[in-house]
């Protein structure tokens, strides 16, 4: 019998019947214990933490009131092993509950990126003549914090740089890849560059071109091509499993990952263990950003606590040689200590910025600050709107719709048709419910239609902005891209669905298009790795768990000139307040903590 107040799926229940039925007990601890943590699996995260489903209320409801009690109960079940045991599950010596191969997943990655983290061989002068070429001369006084990630991605094999946008992450890993290149002294040097999304991949793409700057024989060597993580590894249809593993590594020397921290615990867990021992991986991110859909937070847990940490002496020493740098010194900072660089300075976004000075307090929790900056009118590119009740919204929105995409309806290419459509986003909180992306999907082409500029008649029309959901690596188009249907000229007038590709257009028969949806409205999920001059972020009439700091922040940061947010005080509020917690032991396994 499920307690009242626990909302469990189908999938939660027959998990649970099946985890009794191999332990031969309907013992009410096992059952409640399986059920919660495939429920908190399908939630993201990867373990269930026994102490906390008692403190939040969920086990409880079960008659769970002790936690050793519980934890002993469990462990006399041979379903749950140790951690190293095979079993079904797997309970650590941190009372947190496991699925057996989240547990190995963890595990074996915590140890990759652990032992990758060690000291890299580097010719120190050729660094420093390197760091002093492409960086320029050192501000007195400052630390350069791309000069820094340069210094820890040339001097260990695994490296992470986190900031948040507009503070040269690519242009930064632009630089290292000009600097290991000549510490290669003209020996073969394979390099992959990757991301999660084919959107996110062809971001990556346009910024490394654009960003080269060295010398032509270094530039020559540094790849174009970006590839998805799925394509890079070696998708194998209907598997779980991919083509390179450790028994058939990937045959770079480096590989860089931008958008880390869309990526999910399984992907990276099998990312690292198709490495050979001696290649190179740089992840590339957001901390702050939302995390992946699926289970695991790994690019914050990798980053540690949130805060800022510092380097250990031997690091400090080194990046004052190379660099002239001067770095807050922590002699517990740990093996991943000196891998892991946060940079600071925003490029995109001046002091003076409301964009760049909200996203900061919300990310740090000050949610009353933030509402109060814009609402007073000091940054005029960032404000906060009531509401308007639903039988009012079309009304309330039409201006904003018909400014926001008239522009690249009226465009004369596909090249500046997507030039336009990129000048204005709307982003939703949800995909369904009246202030969803649906909705408003439905209300922004209704809108465009009775201003005569969309005839949304048939199965496409012209005009009409898509957004692919599935990968389709036979038609090379994959989850995240967004295509416009427009007339091809070449093609007679016919429709055609043109995506952004080596830029140039890709052209599609919409038959062959693989599953996709309307884009004139997104989830901020779904914009992640997005940017656009000018956002509408649209916050439901309702409190929801899906309404986090992390997507306040996400969304807001996906603008480059303006964003208008509309919500009640009470939703804003309460999403600064709550923040994504996904249960995982990554953290403590690479930082030292318990487990």
């Amino acid at each position: 019998m499920i307690p009242e107040g626990i909302h469990l799926n189908e999938i939660d229940r027959h998990f649970a019947d099946f985890i009794c039925r191999q332990a031969a007990s309907r013992d009410g601890s096992l059952f409640a214990a399986a059920a919660l943590l495939s429920r908190g699996v399908v939630s993201g995260d990867v373990c269930l933490d026994l102490a906390a489903a008692l403190t939040d209320g969920d086990a409880p409801r079960f008659g769970i009131k002790d936690l050793e009690g519980w934890a002993e109960r469990l462990r006399s079940f041979a379903v749950v092993g140790q951690p190293g045991e095979f079993a079904p599950l797997i309970l650590d010596d941190a009372n947190r509950l496991y699925l057996q191969r989240y547990w190995r997943y963890e595990d074996d990655l915590a140890a990759a990126l652990l032992k990758r983290s060690a000291p890299a061989p580097v010719d120190q002068p050729l660094l420093k003549d390197g760091l002093e070429r492409l960086f320029g001369a050192k501000a007195p006084g400052e630390t350069d914090w791309q000069r820094i990630a340069a210094v820890a991605a040339l001097t260990r094999r695994f490296c992470v740089i986190s900031g948040g946008p507009g503070t040269g992450k690519t242009s930064t890993v632009v630089k290292v890849l000009a600097l290991l290149l000549e510490q290669q002294q003209g020996e073969k040097f394979r390099i992959a560059l990757a991301a999660p999304t084919g959107k996110a991949a062809a971001r990556l793409k346009e910024s490394i071109v654009a960003g080269i700057d060295c010398a032509p024989e270094v530039a020559a060597l540094i790849p174009e091509e970006v590839s998805t993580l799925h394509r890079l590894l070696g998708y194998l249809k209907g598997s779980c499993t991919f083509r390179h593993h450790r028994e058939n590594p990937l045959p770079y020397d480096l590989v860089i990952v931008d958008e880390a921290s869309m990526v999910s615990l399984p992907l990276m867990a099998k990312l690292v263990d198709a490495l050979r021992e001696d290649t190179r991986l740089i992840l590339l991110g957001d901390r702050d950003q939302l995390a992946s859909v699926e289970a695991g937070a790994v690019l914050g847990d990798i980053c540690g606590t949130g805060g800022t940490h510092g380097f250990s002496p031997t690091f400090v020493d080194l990046a004052g040689k190379v660099s002239g740098d001067e770095l807050p010194v922590q002699d517990s900072s740990g093996a991943l200590g000196d891998a892991v660089v946060l940079l600071q300075k925003s490029y995109r976004f001046s002091a003076s910025s409301g964009i760049g000075m909200i996203a900061a307090m919300v990310n740090n929790g000050d949610g009353a600050e933030a509402l109060a900056a814009c609402r007073d009118g000091r940054y005029p590119d960032i404000r906060i709107d009531a509401l308007p009740p639903m039988a009012q919204l079309a009304e309330a929105l039409a201006e904003r719709i018909l400014s926001g995409y008239r522009a690249y309806l009226k465009g004369d290419s596909a090249e500046g048709a997507f030039a336009r459509f990129g000048e204005f986003r709307i982003l939703c909180a949800l995909r369904n419910g009246p202030y969803g992306v649906d909705a408003m999907n439905r209300m922004v082409e209704e809108r465009l239609a009775r201003a005569g500029l969309i005839a949304p008649q048939g199965r496409w029309y012209a005009g009409e902005p898509i957004l692919i959901t599935r990968n389709d690596y036979n038609v090379g188009l994959f989850n995240g891209d967004i295509g416009l249907i427009l007339p091809d000229r070449e093609a007679g007038g016919e429709l055609r669905a043109f995506f952004p590709s080596g830029g140039g257009m890709k052209k599609v028969v919409p038959l062959r298009l693989p599953e996709h949806e309307r884009a004139f409205a997104m989830t901020v999920h779904k914009s992640q790795g997005s940017e656009f001059d000018r956002v509408l972020m649209i916050l439901p009439d309702r409190d929801v768990p899906v309404l986090t700091r992390e997507l306040v922040y996400t969304g807001i940061t996906r603008a480059k000139k303006s964003v208008e947010i509309l919500g009640t005080e009470e939703i804003f509020l309460g999403a600064v307040a709550r923040r994504v917690v996904r249960r995982s032991g990554l953290r403590d396994k690479l930082w030292g903590g318990r487990g």
